[in-house]
This record gives C-alpha cells, sequence and structure tokens, in this order.
C-alpha cells in the first residue's frame, strides 16, 4: 500500500478517537444547556454556572478533589449542597467526572483544555491552548461560537470544554473565566445627563462602559478617555468604570499616540527613584583600570535622519591579512546595575517603542539620549568587540574589551549612499576623511553578505512605511524607506558582533540568553510550496522540510518584481517568531549555528542581560549574580515584551493609515492581491504598502467559486479569476476609523496579472 494511503487511514483513525472522545463532552454540553443558566452567587466565578464552577473547581484542583472541598468552595445556600451532589452523579454519568473514593471526583481532562482567548469583531473566538492536549494537535486553535462566549471577553484566559471535532476542526465553549486580560480600556466619551458612557476603541470589546458624573474626570463629549473597568457587566448588566486619564481630541496623531500607549498599557513613566538615579550619574567618562582607550581609533555612527539614540559606533581598519573590525556598544551595563531603580524600570518595559509621532523609551532620557549614547565628538563608555578578518571575510579571531572612545562623526544611511553608492562631488570633498574609511566598510560588508547568504542565510529586502507630516498635524505622505548599501553595511557589521558574542558563549559552555529562530511547521511550509508552485515556480517534491536556501531562491527569483514584498511577506507568515531563550536551537532565518542580541542595550533589555553575562565570563572580578530574572523566564518575559512592542508600533502605523486614506475616498490606486479568503480579496498598495480589502459582494458580476488551494476567485458566469499576485486597480469607498478597516472596489481599469512573474 502507498505511503500516502497509509498515512491518511492512521489519519482517519486518529480522528475517529478524538471524535469519540469529544461524544459524551457534546452529550453532556446539550443536556446542561439549561442548568448552565443557573447563576451562582460566589465571588470571581464572573456570574458562572453551578456545573461549569465544579468543572473549574477540579480543573484548578489538578483535576481531583474531594465532595467536602468542592461543596466548601462553591455552597452559598443549604439547597445547593443537594443540587451539587445531583450535578456530580450527572458528571459522573456522563464520564466527564469520575469517582475515585467514596467522597472522591476526578476531572476527564481529555476534554477540558485551557487557553487566551482572541475574539473576532464578528462576534466569535479562537483560543489558544496555553499546553499541548492529547486531543488538539500542536498549533491548532479552537474555534468558541458566539453562543458559547459566555462572559469571557478578547484576550482573557479561559477554561473551555470541547464539544466538536470535524477535520481537526475543534469547537468548544468557555466554562469559566479564569483570568481578565484587562483592568483598563481606552475609548470615545459620549456625555449625558448624569456623567455618560465610554465605547471601547477596540471593537472586539461590543459593550459600552457607564461613567457616573463623579468619575468622567471633566471629559467632554467625543474626547478619548482611559478608563478603568471596575464592573464587567455579566449577565446581561451594564459596564461601569472610572475615567483615570482624559486623553482629548481623538483625531490628534499625539493622542491616537496615547491611546495606544494606553491600549498597550505601555509603562511610559519612569519612578522618581529611577530618575534620581539617573540624575545622580556624573557627565565625566574617566579612563578607568581595566578600560582600554579606544579614541584614537576612527568611530562613526550611522543611523537614520531621525534617530536620538545611539547604541553602536562602528570602525573599519584594512590589514595585511584583510580586516579588523570595531563594533563599539553602547556600555549601559556600567550605569545600570540589577536591581535598581532603574533596571527595574527598563525591565518592566523591555524594549523602547517606536511610533512615528514619538517614542517610549525603555531608559530615561539622560541615558537614551546623552550619556549612553556615543554622539559625536564626546567621550563614551562602551563595550567594544574587535573581530579580524581575512580578505574573504572569514572570522580569524574576536576578542571583546571594556573601553572608552569618542566617535568623530554621526552619519546618516543617506549621507553614506551619497559618498559610497551615488557619488556627490561636493559631499564627497566636504567629507574627504571618511572616502577611505567607509571604502574598508563597504569592502568588508560586500564579502560578509557573500557569506551569509550562501550558508542560506534569507535576504529580505521589505521596504519600512514611514509617515510624512504637515502643518496642523496633517498626514502629507507616506512612503516607503528603501534601504541602500549603508543599511547592508551596518547589519552585517551587527550581526557578526551578535554572532561572535553568542559564539563565545557556547564555546566557553557559559549559561547565556540566546535569540533563536525554530524551523517552520513543515504543514505551513509545504502549504506556501504548493501556493508557489500555482504561481509557476518550480519546486521540489519533500516539501515539508525545505531549507532556509530554498526561501531565499524563491526571495531573489521574485526580486525586482511587483511580487517580491508579497512573497517577502507570505515567507514572514510561514516562519515562526524569533524569540530570546536560553537552550539554543539556533537561527533558522540566519542559518546561524549561534545568534544572539548583543548590539542593542539602549533599546532592548536583552542586550543588556547579555552584557552583564558576557562581562562576567570574561572578568572573574565583575559582579557575581544572576542576570536580573532566571535566564528562562527573562526569555519568555522578554520576548512578551517584544510581541507587545511590535503589535503597538503597526497599530500606531495603521491608525495613521487609516487617517491618511479618510479624504481619498472614490480616488484610485494600484495594488496587488495579497491574499483570498470566501468572503473577498486583501488588497496591498503598491506605493505605500497600506492594505485594505474588497468584499465579494463588491467584484464585478457576482458568483465566485474560491480555490483555497489555488489561492484563486473564479467567477461563475464570466470566468474572470483573481489570484494572490494579481496586480489590480483599486478605488476607496469607505474608511472605518473605529475599525481601522479600509474598504475598496476593484476599479474598470484593473490591471491584468503579469503573467511572465
Amino acid at each position: 500500500m502507498a505511503p500516502r494511503r497509509i498515512s491518511k487511514i492512521k489519519e482517519s483513525k486518529r480522528q475517529s478517537r478524538r471524535i469519540q472522545k469529544v461524544r459524551h463532552s457534546r452529550q453532556f454540553a446539550r443536556k446542561y444547556e439549561a442548568g448552565r443558566q443557573t447563576p451562582l452567587t460566589t465571588a470571581e466565578g464572573g456570574g458562572g454556572r453551578l456545573v461549569d464552577e465544579i468543572i473549574a473547581f477540579l480543573y484548578g484542583q489538578g483535576g481531583e478533589g474531594e465532595l467536602k472541598e468542592i461543596v466548601n468552595a462553591l455552597v452559598m445556600t443549604r439547597g445547593q449542597r443537594k443540587e451539587i451532589e445531583s450535578m456530580l452523579d450527572d458528571l459522573c454519568h456522563h464520564q466527564i467526572v469520575y469517582k475515585v473514593g467514596k467522597k472522591q471526583f476526578r476531572l476527564n481532562t481529555q476534554n477540558f483544555i485551557d487557553g487566551t482567548l482572541t475574539v473576532n469583531p464578528r462576534g466569535f473566538g479562537f483560543v489558544t491552548p496555553s499546553t499541548e492536549h492529547e486531543l488538539v494537535p500542536a498549533g491548532k486553535d479552537l474555534f468558541v461560537p458566539g453562543r458559547e462566549l459566555g462572559s469571557a471577553l478578547h484576550g482573557d484566559h479561559v477554561l473551555l470544554q470541547i464539544i466538536s471535532s470535524r477535520r481537526e476542526r475543534f469547537e468548544a465553549r468557555v466554562v469559566k473565566v479564569l483570568g481578565r486580560a484587562i483592568k483598563q480600556l481606552v475609548g470615545i466619551f459620549t456625555a449625558g445627563r448624569e456623567g455618560g458612557f465610554v465605547t471601547p476603541d477596540d471593537e472586539r470589546f461590543p459593550f459600552t462602559i457607564a461613567i457616573g458624573e463623579k468619575q468622567s474626570e471633566g471629559a467632554t463629549d467625543g474626547d478619548a478617555v482611559l478608563v478603568e473597568i471596575s464592573e464587567f457587566g455579566l449577565e446581561g448588566a451594564q459596564a461601569k468604570g472610572t475615567i483615570k486619564q482624559v486623553l482629548g481630541n481623538p483625531d490628534s496623531s499625539a493622542v491616537q499616540m496615547q491611546m495606544v500607549i494606553g491600549k498597550f498599557e505601555l509603562p511610559h513613566v519612569f519612578t522618581k527613584q529611577s530618575l534620581a538615579e539617573t540624575d545622580g550619574f556624573s557627565d565625566k567618562v574617566e579612563l578607568t583600570p581595566g578600560r582600554m582607550d579606544l579614541r584614537d581609533i576612527f568611530h562613526v555612527t550611522i543611523d537614520g535622519e531621525t534617530a536620538r539614540d545611539f547604541d553602536d559606533a562602528v570602525s573599519v581598519i584594512k590589514t595585511k591579512k584583510g580586516y579588523r573590525l570595531y563594533v563599539s556598544i553602547a556600555d549601559v551595563s556600567h550605569y545600570v546595575k540589577p536591581g535598581t531603580a532603574l533596571d527595574m524600570d527598563a525591565w518592566a518595559r523591555g524594549t523602547s517603542v517606536y511610533f512615528p509621532t514619538g517614542v517610549v523609551p525603555m531608559l530615561p532620557e539622560r541615558l537614551s539620549n546623552d550619556l549612553c549614547s556615543l554622539n559625536p565628538e564626546v567621550d563614551r563608555y562602551a563595550f567594544t568587540a574587535v573581530l579580524d578578518f581575512d580578505r574573504s571575510g572569514n572570522r580569524q579571531k574576536v576578542h571583546f574589551v571594556k573601553s572608552v572612545i569618542r566617535s568623530q562623526y554621526r552619519l546618516t544611511y543617506t549621507l553614506v549612499r551619497q559618498i559610497l553608492v551615488d557619488p556627490d562631488k561636493e559631499i564627497r570633498k566636504n567629507y574627504k576623511p571618511l572616502l577611505t574609511p567607509l571604502k574598508w566598510m563597504a569592502e568588508l560588508g560586500v564579502e560578509l553578505e557573500k557569506k551569509r547568504i550562501a550558508r542560506g542565510s534569507m535576504g529580505f529586502e521589505i521596504p519600512e512605511p514611514y509617515v510624512e507630516f504637515g502643518p496642523d498635524d496633517t498626514i502629507s505622505a507616506i512612503k516607503l524607506r528603501e534601504r541602500n548599501q549603508a543599511h547592508k553595511i551596518i547589519e552585517e557589521f551587527m550581526l557578526a558582533a551578535n554572532e561572535a558574542v553568542a559564539e563565545t558563549f557556547a564555546d566557553r559552555q557559559f549559561a547565556a540568553l540566546y535569540r533563536i529562530h525554530q524551523s517552520p511547521d513543515p504543514i505551513k511550509v509545504a502549504e506556501f510550496a504548493e501556493f508557489m508552485q500555482t504561481m509557476g515556480y518550480e519546486v521540489p517534491r519533500n516539501r515539508e522540510n525545505l531549507s532556509s536556501k530554498w526561501f531565499n531562491k524563491m526571495i531573489n527569483l521574485t526580486r525586482g518584481t511587483a511580487r517580491e514584498y508579497l512573497i517577502s511577506n507570505l515567507i514572514l507568515r510561514v516562519m515562526q517568531q524569533a524569540r530570546y531563550s536560553p537552550e539554543n536551537v539556533g537561527h533558522f532565518g540566519l542559518a546561524a549555528q549561534y545568534y544572539t542580541h548583543f548590539t542593542s542595550p539602549i533599546r532592548r533589555y536583552p542586550d543588556l542581560i547579555v552584557h552583564r553575562t558576557l562581562k562576567r565570563l570574561l572578568w572573574p572580578d565583575e559582579k557575581k549574580g544572576a542576570p536580573s530574572a532566571k535566564l528562562q523566564e527573562a526569555g519568555e518575559f522578554l520576548s512578551k515584551r517584544e510581541r507587545v512592542a511590535v503589535d503597538a508600533e503597526r497599530e500606531m502605523l495603521d491608525r495613521l493609515k487609516v487617517r491618511y486614506m479618510e479624504d481619498k475616498i472614490g480616488e484610485t490606486f494600484a495594488g496587488i492581491i495579497s491574499g483570498i479568503t470566501s468572503f473577498g480579496l486583501f488588497i496591498e498598495l503598491t506605493k505605500t504598502m497600506i492594505s485594505g480589502g474588497v468584499a465579494m459582494a463588491d467584484l464585478p458580476r457576482g458568483g465566485y467559486e474560491f480555490h483555497e488551494k489555488r489561492h484563486t476567485l473564479i467567477g461563475r458566469l464570466t470566468g474572470k479569476s483573481y489570484q494572490v499576485g494579481d496586480l489590480v486597480t483599486v478605488r476607496l469607498i469607505s474608511v472605518d476609523k473605529r475599525a481601522r478597516r479600509i474598504n475598496f472596489t476593484l476599479a474598470e481599469d484593473d490591471l491584468e496579472t503579469e503573467s511572465s512573474q
């Protein structure tokens, strides 16, 4: 029998077992549909139902409990004891609970799982399991219909009962809210006679919050506010809250930034103790014993035009055998010591958060923009990696020194491009001392990039959107920031330093925090490979374990075409998220065996941990003690903080994109189909990377069939097809500011698919 046929039979048997395991659970859920309406007057039950409280109690006790414990925890009236005993009998009958002693009960945990709820604005939800579960394959979410959400809200930690399983699509109901994700919300205040109410800015919270007159903080009608929820309005009751901060006019970009800060609960106010510690630092930089004087080494910083904190300065010297690279990083650990108020503030943030309208820094401004920042023409403490390479970019030697440096120039990517790539005679004349050092940097950068790409490191060239503001807070343009050779030079030098640090930890078998990137899910890889085949690209037969080199090949095949950024973004969706961990498993995307983050301690707390760890490894006289938290816990926490920052930055940009588009109703734009579903097309505008959608109802001459595997819509009457990657012209028809949704329709002059790409 063919292996594929055997695999299908095995999967069919596994599916049958899963269905059988949830059958009793489904029958029980139906039977207790009425019983679940019995309110329980206990506290945190969130107005839960008695049968659910029994299940939740046993689940919370590790699956087992005595009758006496259950009764003591749940009974509020005399009559409820008998009711609980009756329900336990019925639970046993349906094999939801087993009686394992005279008065001992054990929950059948096969049908229960806990996780984090994500609510869709259309009213249903999905839950990502907190742990592995024998019924639910890894990476699978559970679908929760709107009728089964109960009192659960978006982001809550919930206990679920699995009630059906079809083709590995699991349906569940919320048994109990184990933990609320939110205590406060950002929204818009509507004034009333005695106070008013707040409509949450996030449509995944489909309710209003009543505000008493004394709790309104002087908010006026239409103000954006931050509200603390005092009552969640369970069992149909009105939610209540208190306005903690009036943010102002929601049409202001600055207020929009404050709304994002409030929504994501970003720590943005430094404690008095932290600021006092900062004020206590001396401006003097002294060459103390153990520090090397590198002020004569020709360092420069290369950053964007708007950068204000400079983590890194670099220098390249040509040697007889090749090149010597100095990567000098701000020595933040000289100032920020473990356990101090500064350290605790930085830890809570985890990272700086950058918005087009401002920054939420990890460190107070005096440190981030002054004492730690490698500003030009001033002495600064640094932690320097000295790397020797041969002419082909092979690293021969590395050592690290605590140093004092003096950056000679603050350069920008644009300026370096004008010196190296698009030579400007006047600029080259003004920066004559830089010509040779920059030439050496460019030479080494090219060799390092060659080696990295040759080993399989993926070379994404995705432009970054940036916002240009006009007078009176208007958004004059959203453009794409192109990468040039200067970006690549700095990127290669930072990668080289990060790898060298990670290899040093690994070679010495010293516990450290790595930046890891695991191999992608084979199923997602196979699906992407199948999609690329439908686009006309050659794909290997073994599609589940493709290497980073193959992904790089796909990137290179589409480079310079209209589909380049689409394919790069689709590859990024296939990849797992990089994260921090003391367990090194390598970095798939970089094709690196060892990797960490060392080069940005002003804005990333993991880099600060790495600096402290490296100092303890290299200099035994450095203060003993672990980093500010155990490495495993630190990796998990800081990975979460990074994701919060990324989500906040993305949302702020989306808010500004919506504001930019709101006065362009009726205008047409060139775009590319970036996704297709059964309910329409996703479009990305090619000049701005602004995303929107075309609803199925807005497609011409209705009646389309959705071919999921081919990522195609085909018209039943016309035969007209739309495929991911097709170029189209779209017309803007509406903008929903609250949902941050941009809606298009296809223009009559939509572009034909580029068959050659």
